[in-house]
C-alpha cells in the first residue's frame, strides 16, 4: 500500500469515528469518577484505560472490585464479558483484502463494538487496515481523554453529581442490548432469563459469582435457542 493512500484512507477512519467520540469521552468520564470513588489513584485509572480499553468490562470490573470480589472473578467475568471480540475481531479482518498479520494484531487492539458497527457497515472498498486504524485511533484518544479528564475532575465535582454518573454503567449495557434485543425476540427472553437466574443464584452465592454462572448457563441455553443467522449474513457481508 503507497504512504499517501494509507494516510488519506487513515484520516478518513478517523473522520468516521467522530460521531462516537462524542459518546466515549462523557462515558469515559464516567468510569473514571468510579473508579476514583472505589479506591483507584489517577494513575491507576488512567493506567487501566491505557492498557485494557473496554469500557463495559473496565465498569464492570471497578463495580465488582468495590463490591469486594476476589480477583478471580473479576477476570473471569471480564473475559467472559470479552469474548465477544474474539467473533468481532474475525468479521472485522475478513472485510479487509490486503494486510499483515502485525497490522492486523495492533488493530484488533482497538476494536469496540462501536468500531465493529461502524467497519462492517462501511462500503467494502474503503474497509483497508488504514481506515480501521484511524477509527480506532480516534475512539481510542477519546475513551482516554474522558479517563484523564474524569480522574482529575472527579476531586473537584460535588458528590451529587459524581453519585449520579454511576448510572452510566447501566445506560452503556441498555445502549448494547437494546438494537440486538428489539430484532430477535429469544434474544430479548435469553436476557430476561439471565437477571432472573443471576437474582436467583445471587440469594445462595456472592453476587459476582452468581454473575458468572448465570452468563455461562444462559449462554449455553443460547447456543440452541437463539436464531442468529441475520447476524452472521452480515458479518460476512452477503
Amino acid at each position: 500500500m503507497q504512504g499517501s493512500n494509507f494516510k488519506a484512507e487513515f484520516i478518513s477512519g478517523m473522520r468516521a469515528g467522530i460521531p462516537v467520540v462524542l459518546g466515549f469521552v462523557p462515558i469515559g468520564i464516567a468510569f473514571a469518577i468510579m473508579a476514583r470513588q472505589a479506591g483507584f489513584t489517577v494513575a491507576q485509572t488512567c493506567g487501566f484505560s491505557i492498557f485494557v480499553f473496554a469500557g463495559a468490562s473496565q465498569m464492570m470490573a471497578v463495580g465488582m472490585y468495590e463490591q469486594g470480589a476476589s480477583i478471580i472473578a473479576i477476570i473471569l467475568t471480564t473475559f467472559i464479558l470479552n469474548f465477544r471480540h474474539l467473533i468481532m475481531s474475525t468479521c472485522v479482518f475478513e472485510r479487509i483484502k490486503q494486510s499483515t498479520l502485525k497490522q492486523k494484531l495492533l488493530a484488533s487492539f482497538g476494536v469496540t463494538d462501536e468500531s465493529f458497527a461502524l467497519f462492517t457497515t462501511e462500503k467494502e472498498e474503503r474497509c483497508t487496515i488504514a481506515y480501521l486504524m484511524g477509527m480506532n485511533l480516534a475512539l481510542y484518544t477519546a475513551w482516554n481523554a474522558g479517563t484523564f479528564i474524569g480522574a482529575i475532575a472527579s476531586d473537584f465535582l460535588p458528590v451529587i453529581i459524581t453519585a449520579s454518573l454511576g448510572v452510566a454503567l447501566y445506560a452503556l449495557f441498555i445502549g448494547l442490548l437494546v438494537p440486538n434485543i428489539t430484532k430477535n425476540f429469544r434474544l430479548g427472553l435469553l436476557v430476561v432469563l439471565t437477571a432472573i437466574c443471576n437474582t436467583v443464584l445471587s440469594q445462595f452465592m456472592p453476587a459476582s459469582w452468581a454473575l458468572i454462572v448465570s452468563t455461562l448457563v444462559c449462554a449455553f441455553i443460547g447456543i440452541f435457542t437463539v436464531d442468529l443467522e441475520g447476524n452472521k449474513e452480515e458479518c460476512a457481508d452477503e
